[in-house]
């Protein structure tokens, strides 16, 4: 028998305040990082490298109990604060998220948001929970928050998961955080053809599908596993030079490059959905017919893939 999920462990508790109600919650980490990671070694002997504090100017290391802060000023001056006095300038502790305002969703710009939890409730706040989820998703309004999470103010959104009975919380960052790009050269109103716009808009259409964020996999990711574990086994890895991309000279042109490309690759994805659904002897029959070579060696996935380029 298969070991148990382990139980969702919550990294705050507390409570959304909302006028006179509060409801008990939990908040739970709603993403994981799989980025691959490696340790620093000496390219010789393979020793692990170790990083150290240590003294400008001295080269001494310094213990961690000695070390404190200091603030960098225009001028170059360095303000030292030590804990203490950093202590008594935290906000105040507090164990709720207390609800300021409520907003429609589409007036907030995602490049505000920072990071993604979950929150459940309390067993005895079942029903407020319910509620407050409900009458967003009737007034079609998220909730804007404030709370204190390890030490640091937070601002924040609550809002309904769609197709899901949870409330996620993304902490945001303030306005001021958020660089202006008044400074940045962009183009404003250019003059763009009918015929430019039109086959624009077909390869938006041609692109255009619902979302799925399991469609989408971190291809780089498998590369660095695939080539970590060809090493273990002694393999060697062939560096493949970089392909050199053309710079299109004409837009028109590239457009309806782009478009045949993507019907193109689009009628091969739907292809091999098709070749998917049949058995390897099936798939050895087709490519036998298209006199596809090797056939006999291939994997099933390996004709599927050789059948759709095929056609």
């Amino acid at each position: 028998m298969g070991s148990a999920e382990p139980v969702p462990r919550a990294i705050w508790t507390g409570a959304i305040s909302f006028g006179l109600v509060n409801v008990p919650v939990g908040l739970y980490s709603a993403t994981e990082s799989k980025t691959i990671h490696f340790h620093q070694v000496q390219e010789r002997t393979g020793r692990r490298i170790r990083n150290k504090r240590v003294a400008e100017g001295t080269g001494r290391e310094v213990d961690y109990e000695d070390i404190v802060k200091g603030y960098e000023t225009d001028d170059g001056d360095l303000i030292i604060v030590t804990p203490d006095e950093l202590a008594s300038v935290e906000p105040r502790r507090t164990r709720t998220i207390e609800v300021e305002d409520f907003v429609a969703l589409d007036q907030i710009d995602p490049i505000a948001y920072d990071r993604s939890y979950y929150l459940a409730p309390d067993d005895g706040a079942k029903k407020p929970y319910a509620l407050l989820r409900e009458a967003m998703r009737r007034s079609e309004r998220v909730a804007i928050a404030r709370f204190v999470m390890r030490n640091k103010e937070h601002l924040a959104t609550i809002r309904p998961m769609e197709g899901e009975d949870v409330l996620v919380l993304e902490t945001m960052f303030f306005g001021d955080e958020i660089r202006s790009p008044a400074d940045l050269e962009v183009p404003g109103k250019i003059t763009l053809s009918d015929r430019e716009l039109k086959i624009a808009g077909q390869l938006i259409d041609t692109l255009t599908t619902d979302f799925d964020p399991m469609a989408y996999e971190d291809t780089y990711r498998q590369r660095v596993a695939d080539l970590v574990r060809q090493k273990a086994k002694g393999g060697e890895v062939v560096v493949a030079e970089e392909e050199e991309r053309d710079e299109p000279r004409n837009l028109m042109k590239a457009l309806e490059a782009s478009l045949d490309d993507i019907t193109a690759a689009r009628k091969t994805r739907e292809r091999r959905r098709e070749l998917d659904d049949l058995s390897k002897s099936d798939l050895q029959k087709r490519a036998a017919k298209a006199k596809v070579e090797g056939r006999s060696q291939m994997s099933k996935d390996e004709l599927v893939a050789a059948l759709a380029e095929a056609s």
